[in-house]
């Protein structure tokens, strides 16, 4: 305990003393009306809390990012599964995602924005299609490194394949679908936040790119400040589920 307050704190520390150089730089060393002092950032940071503003913005975009991401995920663990268990299913499959996986998401905007339009249709497709990925991997190879001797067990006791794979496979490969999921839930994030920047009405990255261009800085930093304390406390806040779901495995690690 003792030792996870010490890091917590000297990472805090570091990040006092960046944002302590960022002040004492503005119209020191930087001379730009683009490099605003963090105590105006404050200000601006509060002033969109209060008039509920920064609320709305940041609202509709976890909106957004959530729903996208819960699709992903829930789609890549059935696929994923079957992949994992069932050869014919992998060989058909593997070609396909293979070739889209390396796709970057702002290449696949475009056509989507000609057949889904650019309401929150087309950001919840890009965000589950960039979720999808990390935790299908991540399942294929937490359902592969399932211990056969559980699953012969599971056989011997007569106990049916959908009952396998949810008692069975499912727990054992949790380790490897949490770090997928993990890492997809950054990524979701950062998807919705381009999708928005690059076809998008409302919303954080709508929100950053307006801001850029009526020039107003402070209230642009500030919004980034905000996205980075909330996928801060996303992260945060999975670990915590992550440590509960599975405290049998971090107690043997």
């Amino acid at each position: 305990m003792e030792r996870f307050f010490a890091t917590r704190v000297s990472g805090f520390l570091l990040l006092a003393v960046l944002l302590g150089l960022w002040q004492y730089s503005a119209g020191r060393w930087v001379t730009s009306p683009n490099w605003p002092p963090v105590t105006q950032i404050l200000q601006a940071l509060w002033a969109g809390i209060a008039s509920g503003e920064l609320l709305e913005v940041f609202g509709s975009s976890l909106y957004r990012m959530l729903t996208g991401y819960a699709i992903g995920v829930a789609v890549a663990l059935v696929v994923g599964v079957l992949m994992a268990s069932v050869r014919l299913v992998h060989a058909a499959l593997e070609p396909l995602v293979e070739l889209m996986r390396p796709i970057p998401v702002p290449a696949i905007i475009p056509p989507l924005v000609l057949l889904l339009g650019i309401d929150d249709a087309m950001k919840i497709f890009v965000v589950a299609f960039s979720a999808f990925f990390p935790v299908l991997v991540n399942t294929i190879a937490g359902v592969r490194a399932v211990d056969h001797v559980a699953i012969d067990v599971a056989r011997t006791l007569r106990v049916g394949r959908v009952r396998t794979a949810l008692r069975v496979v499912l727990p054992a490969s949790m380790p490897y679908i949490l770090a997928g999921m993990r890492v997809s839930l950054a990524l979701s994030l950062i998807v919705t936040v381009v999708a928005e920047m690059i076809s998008g009405s409302a919303g954080i990255g709508y929100y950053l790119m307006t801001m850029q261009y009526a020039l107003r800085p402070s209230d642009m930093y500030a919004a980034i400040f905000v996205l980075a304390a909330l996928g801060y406390v996303l992260n945060r806040g999975f670990l915590a589920i992550e440590h509960r779901v599975l405290h049998w495995y971090h107690v043997q690690v």
